[in-house]
């Protein structure tokens, strides 16, 4: 279903998180300044559908991916899974915490340089058990990785010795690895070369038909997101400034801050196209 509120998977509820800063003259005036970065967000993410939270940098969007996953605590609102509150990480249940897991922008600076492929799978199953593997887990981590398109040898190999597409395969299998319900990948393709980006935004587009997963995909780039979206929600300031499925947004765009971000979407897809997609290993 891809539809809204009804049957949603995810729900977020008139979500707030502000950030205090106190600057040196408040400081003296026994003032606080409170930054405010999101301010009422309200979206829902249905089973096997993505929705593409897109917004330049200071949106809010990835705030609001960390308040998901449960890495940043909301001043109110709710974030709600299958209709369930889900709290900080301290106060989630091993379900919760499996249900929804995180891929982040920087695949490199995401992995420990120094442990292997192998090692780092094995870590996701010490850490959720119930989702590891029964026996030798070595057929089940070559399964995981020829799953998201990595040879079995890399299991091997440490991260950096990994390119940053291969990186990045690895993130999404360790993320996999749990047997989440929900992916929210924040910029996961930003840090990629254009032709490497369009291989991983493939890669989810398949895993969500053959995992049955839903996916809440942050970028910057609307011209990212309309590759992978059946909906798109579109940030400015800490707010939902429109939101609708991807033909509609992108087709009709109501508000002019979306117009501005296509229209640079756009350009850049009219420079690359001109300039080539560039090279890199995946």
């Amino acid at each position: 279903m891809r539809e809204g509120m009804d049957g949603a998977l995810l729900e977020v509820r008139d979500l707030r998180v502000t950030f205090g800063r106190r600057a040196a003259w408040r400081r003296a005036a026994g003032r606080s300044a409170e930054f405010v970065a999101v301010d009422g967000v309200s979206l829902s993410v249905a089973p096997d559908e993505i929705v593409g939270l897109v917004g330049e940098s200071g949106s809010g969007k990835t705030t609001v991916a960390r308040a998901i996953v449960g890495l940043v605590r909301p001043d109110s609102g709710a974030v709600l899974l299958d209709g369930g509150p889900l709290g900080p990480v301290g106060r989630r249940t091993t379900a919760q915490q499996r249900a929804a897991q995180m891929v982040f922008q920087d695949p490199r600076s995401s992995l420990s340089p120094r442990m292997t492929v192998a090692a780092i799978i094995d870590e996701a199953w010490r850490t959720h058990p119930s989702a590891a593997p029964p026996g030798d887990r070595t057929v089940a981590l070559h399964r995981l990785l020829d799953d998201v398109g990595l040879d079995p040898s890399v299991a091997r190999h440490r991260a950096d010795e990994l390119s940053g597409g291969q990186c990045q395969r690895v993130s999404i299998a360790r993320a996999l690895a749990v047997r989440p319900r929900l992916l929210v990948c924040d910029e996961a393709v930003s840090a990629l070369d254009v032709s490497v980006q369009a291989q991983i935004l493939r890669l989810l587009v398949d895993l969500r038909e053959r995992h049955h997963l839903a996916m809440l995909f942050i970028s910057h780039d609307l011209g990212v997101v309309h590759q992978i979206a059946d909906r798109i929600a579109v940030m400015r300031r800490g707010v939902v400034v429109e939101e609708g499925r991807t033909t509609e947004v992108l087709g009709s765009p109501r508000h002019e801050y979306t117009r501005s971000l296509l229209d640079a979407a756009l350009e850049l897809s009219g420079a690359g196209s001109q300039d080539g997609e560039g090279t890199g290993g995946a």
